[in-house]
């Protein structure tokens, strides 16, 4: 196990996500150092020692009134704006219950790109104390801005109304001065909690001046420690305590204060406070910064479109999508360049988006592709700077991946070669490329990833043999003629059928007699075989070397099945196109065609265990070893598909197209500090990165343990197992990635390919320094 001190920043880290978190201050650490170590009383006891603490306590809470703008009202210490934000809408909700709700219709308005921490407390305490109010979210433009219209139509009807000073994904910011208007002329009674988090230190604040009834503020946005939070509360508005218990902070919020964060806090404050320090710089040196920022990411992403509008938004803040790019893309590159971004969506392969943008109407591909880079007031030219050229460094490597399209043909050692397989929503689409002839074909294709396939394509400048579904479904989309059109310059000619075959093809003989169809991809042959049974149309692609006119079963490297065989199962025979009967004869003509050990590519992958074998599939599937063995006639494996298929969600489910077994295979784990001992005893050991060509390319430097890094693509393990499948009895091999998610189920695969001494490491390069 690591130690506290064994995690690090890594070298030249360059941190963009200050809206997330910020580092804490050397003066920030240096006070909250000083008292705990020197000041560590208790500022309720009324001992000398506790008055010290109670002087921190106290003054802390003067300058934050000075620096806010509070000349009045209370300042309550809180752990957070979390906090701060329950304790706002617990007290506003408490005060109409016992004052008597009016309204016919009450509402709980809130901004529809508020912190999910105000709509979610809304609903909860609504249900809590029994409000029975709707929860409304306040619409807004294009530009993030609050609808007043809306405001105004419903403000009377509202028993609370909370908005936010600057957003926290965009970094758009609210006229404070108007929304009090609208909501005053409307309800003066109204309650009114404005989310202040993203604003200390960026925007002027004259609190008292307003008639904001709650604000809260976080001190990890601003570097100070996480855990400390202020919540200012109006003067005479409604208070109800979140926290009760010994009474402190004048029975406010119970529980001994966090001293050392609060000191953190006042040195924080004192800096913003200060004429003649410089740590948090001015507006305008912030917009230069920005601008900055900006003229590179234009030069280096030809195809940007950012988020939000400058006019409407702190200088801080860079929210951005590429199109053709999704955000976790862009998330691996850039911290593989050890560049620290945020995403505005789940960083998986299908991205869900980013609610806020939702709300400002982004197109789709905006908001799941959305990337927030995030600077603070404290950073410096020389962070801009050096963030500037790590972006530059960064994306170079997009084009020798093809994720981006560049001037010229990648000529380089990292070059795609081999078989491919992407990954989107459990799908998989399969992509044979012969760099050397300049040809591929790609096989089921998702239409979500046919943008990936052109920019390859177009990139290389390879001719594309064919593009194939391995079988249709009744209303799917067709992919094959999608592909076509976007790339006609670089389909080879001639027409196709409907799964995209050639019709031009020449005929070769199989292992079983069978003669099919066939096309020749750079080197190699790709030869059609009928497996009727999942659907009519069904068919498998064997991909291998002729000899003469056949293709012998010893010959073929893959063997791309469709959904007729899965990973752990056999695909549904309940469609309507569907035959158990047609897929006992496919799967026995099938077996006839290859050995064992020959690898099935299917168009689904459930376990993240990309391949299969004939071999690994009758040791787990029962069904299909007595098919295979002849130990099962057709009517008795027709009666177990039925009922087998029986059990599975419905046919529009496209969780399952038929029924998987799921197993895991025991792998060896590494922790990072194991790391250069092991290498020492075994330094023939591989550590093999399996993280994407351009997350590699990125930061070329990184060594492991004094080792260079053998680079095998995660979307390339499939080849990787084919070219070394038959030598791998001796050799380690550690298995490594940016979070550990990927080497694990890199690791699991090799073990399960026979590869005897696998590791990887878990954390990977996230927990080396």
């Amino acid at each position: 196990m690591l130690t506290l001190n064994d995690i690090q920043p890594q070298k030249n880290e360059i941190y963009l996500d200050n809206n997330a978190t910020t580092p804490v201050l050397p003066q920030a650490a240096e006070a909250a150092m000083h008292t705990m170590q020197l000041c560590y009383g208790n500022p309720s006891s009324s001992h000398i020692t506790g008055l010290k603490a109670k002087y921190i306590l106290e003054t802390t809470r003067s300058l934050v009134r000075k620096v806010i703008g509070a000349t009045s009202g209370g300042i309550t210490f809180t752990s957070g704006a979390t906090e701060g934000i329950q304790t706002a809408i617990i007290s506003a909700l408490n005060a109409a219950r016992e004052k008597g709700i009016s309204q016919k219709n009450p509402l709980l308005l809130y901004g529809a790109t508020e912190h999910k921490a105000v709509p979610e407390t809304l609903k909860h305490w609504n249900a809590m104390l029994n409000i029975g109010a709707e929860v409304l979210a306040i619409p807004v433009d294009e530009n993030g801005i609050l609808d007043v219209e809306f405001i105004k139509l419903h403000i009377a009807d509202a028993l609370v109304i909370c908005t936010m000073a600057a957003n926290n994904e965009t970094g758009v910011f609210q006229d404070l001065d108007l929304l009090e208007s609208v909501i005053r002329n409307g309800n003066k009674d109204v309650l009114w909690m404005v989310d202040c988090v993203q604003a200390l230190g960026k925007l002027s604040l004259n609190i008292s001046e307003t008639t904001i009834d709650y604000a809260p503020f976080s001190g990890h946005k601003l570097y100070a420690p996480k855990g400390i939070g202020v919540l200012y509360v109006r003067e005479n508005a409604p208070f109800t305590p979140f926290i009760a218990g010994g009474g402190q902070e004048s029975g406010l919020r119970s529980g001994t204060e966090n001293l050392p964060g609060i000191a953190a806090l006042h040195a924080i404050l004192s800096l913003l406070d200060s004429e003649h320090d410089d740590t948090f710089k001015d507006h305008e040196t912030l917009v230069r910064y920005r601008q900055q920022m900006f003229d590179t990411l234009t030069e280096v992403f030809p195809d940007i479109i950012f988020n939000h509008d400058f006019k409407y938004s702190l200088p801080t803040t860079l929210n951005f999508s590429v199109k053709g790019l999704s955000s976790k893309e862009i998330m691996d590159l850039f911290d593989a360049a050890r560049i620290r971004v945020s995403s505005g969506s789940a960083c998986s392969s299908k991205v869900t988006g980013s609610f806020v943008l939702d709300a400002m109407g982004k197109p789709k591909w905006q908001s799941e592709g959305a990337i927030r880079m995030s600077f603070g007031p404290a950073t410096t030219q020389q962070e801009i700077d050096q963030a500037c050229q790590a972006i530059k460094q960064a994306v170079k490597a997009l084009h020798h991946s093809c994720l981006m399209l560049s001037d010229t043909h990648d000529t380089s050692e990292f070059g795609v070669d081999g078989l491919q397989q992407w990954v989107y929503d459990q799908q998989c689409t399969w992509c044979y490329v012969d760099k050397a002839a300049k040809e591929c074909v790609v096989i089921d294709v998702v239409p979500e990833l046919v943008n990936k396939f052109e920019k390859l394509v177009k990139c290389q400048g390879y001719k594309v043999i064919a593009v194939l579904d391995s079988h249709r479904h009744e209303h799917q989309v067709l992919t094959p003629e999608m592909v076509r059109e976007l790339i006609p310059e670089h389909i080879a000619a001639g027409h196709f059928n409907l799964l995209g075959w050639p019709a031009e093809s020449k005929i070769v003989r199989l292992a079983n007699g069978q003669q099919v169809p066939a096309i020749t991809v750079g080197g190699k042959i790709l030869a059609q075989l009928p497996i009727p049974g999942h659907t009519e149309n069904s068919v498998a692609y064997l991909l291998g070397e002729i000899d003469g006119d056949d293709l012998l079963a010893e010959n073929v490297d893959y063997v791309f099945v469709g959904d007729s065989i899965q990973i752990g199962g056999l695909g549904r025979t309940d469609l309507a196109q569907s035959n158990a009967q047609s897929m006992y004869e496919s799967l026995q003509t099938l077996n006839g065609t290859v050995i064992d050990s020959t690898l099935i590519c299917p168009s689904h992958d459930y376990q993240s265990l990309f391949s299969t074998s004939l071999a690994m599939e009758k040791k787990t599937n029962p069904l299909l070893n007595g098919v295979l063995n002849q130990s099962l006639s057709v009517e008795e494996f027709t009666k177990q598909k039925v009922s087998i298929d029986q059990q599975l969600p419905e046919s529009e489910n496209p969780c399952f197209c038929g029924q998987i077994s799921f197993s895991s295979d025991e792998i060896g784990n590494l922790a990072p500090n194991e790391l250069e001992s092991f290498m020492v005893k075994h330094p023939k050991a591989t550590v093999v990165d399996v993280r994407e060509v351009h997350e590699y390319e990125a930061y070329p430097e990184a060594y492991v343990a004094g080792k260079q890094l053998v680079n095998v693509p995660l979307s390339q393990l499939t080849e990787f197992v084919h070219n070394f499948q038959h030598s791998n009895d001796d050799h380690e091999f550690i298995c490594i990635c940016r979070s550990g998610n990927r080497s694990d189920a890199a690791a699991k695969v090799l073990k399960r390919n026979g590869f005897a001494k696998v590791y990887h490491v878990p954390g990977g390069f996230a927990l080396l320094s």
